[in-house]
């Protein structure tokens, strides 16, 4: 599968095939979020197969809380860019599908057009929040579940996770329950989200027999597990959804910081990507090699 370059050959197979035969490929597909183009090729870079492309990562990447607040449209532009950048299977975060039946229908078609190849769509009410706070309010089980039915009517190729956020409220029977439902819907997979112990992850894998996905974000109510562990309790999908961004904030902080104290981010050259690794990243001289009216750049 080559990385996307204008004028290149793209993959033929459809993006949401690709995804569901790593998932079938196993033992686990490990997903780190990427929100942008060029996370998502250094992800490409490190080996990664396939990206997360998580709400949380974009909403605040754009300033806002992670509330629901975002929309179809905005979260395409992303796709677009991801899909562009590295040609990997990307599975997008659907929030609660942006609405009723006929909104997650809409959603599933921009998303395949823009080029995801699977979406997980979750069981709140608006607003949302994020899985691991407090005080989710959740929709009743069979309006979820035809909201997963209207996803599997519309998609062409999309793969579709259900997520549930009932563990919290309902405990994991309610959780199974709900999982259970949502499949006969449609569903391709289940996302049980913020479990607290390795032994509700065991539990639930135990009385689900579906493709699994794991969510495994820092200072949330999950504790720490590795990609390892998670494929041990029956697990076949993993993601790590805003570390990338949780890292490059605070890098932006200590870069600001610097500046602000220093008079520039000279004490920070040793830290930063130079220009050579970031244009290596990019394929600039592959780009420049397209149009024959760009002279080769030399870097400094």
């Amino acid at each position: 599968m080559s990385t996307y370059l204008i004028g290149a050959d793209q993959p033929a197979t459809p993006a949401g095939e690709r995804f569901a035969a790593l998932v079938r490929r196993g033992p686990l597909l490990a997903l780190p979020g990427a929100y942008n183009g060029l996370a998502a090729l250094q992800a490409r870079r490190a080996g990664f197969e396939a990206v997360y492309l998580s709400g949380a990562a974009m909403s605040a990447s754009m300033g806002l809380p992670d509330l629901g607040i975002i929309t179809i449209d905005d979260v395409c532009f992303f796709i677009r860019q991801i899909n562009r950048a590295a040609s990997l299977p990307v599975l997008v975060d659907g929030d609660t599908g942006y609405g009723e039946a006929l909104n997650v229908m809409h959603m599933v078609r921009a998303f395949e057009e823009a080029g995801a190849a699977a979406v997980h769509i979750e069981d709140q009410m608006l607003p949302k929040k994020c899985g691991h706070l407090n005080d989710k309010k959740l929709l009743p089980a069979a309006e979820m579940a035809a909201k997963i039915a209207a996803a599997a009517r519309a998609r062409r190729h999309l793969y579709i996770i259900a997520r549930t956020d009932a563990a919290a409220s309902e405990g994991l029977d309610g959780a199974v329950a709900r999982a259970r439902r949502y499949l006969d819907a449609g569903a391709d997979a289940i996302f049980p989200e913020a479990l607290t112990s390795a032994e509700m992850f065991r539990e639930f894998a135990r009385r689900i027999s579906a493709p699994l996905l794991a969510n495994m974000t820092e200072f949330g109510r999950t504790p720490y597990f590795t990609a390892e562990e998670f494929r041990a309790m029956g697990y076949r999908m993993v993601i790590w959804p805003v570390s990338a961004l949780r890292m490059a904030a605070r890098s932006h902080e200590r870069l600001y910081q610097r500046i602000a104290r220093e008079g520039g981010p000279h004490s920070l050259i040793g830290e930063m990507q130079t220009r050579e690794e970031l244009y290596e990243t990019i394929r600039y001289a592959d780009y420049e090699a397209l149009d024959a009216s760009i002279v080769k750049s030399l870097p400094p």
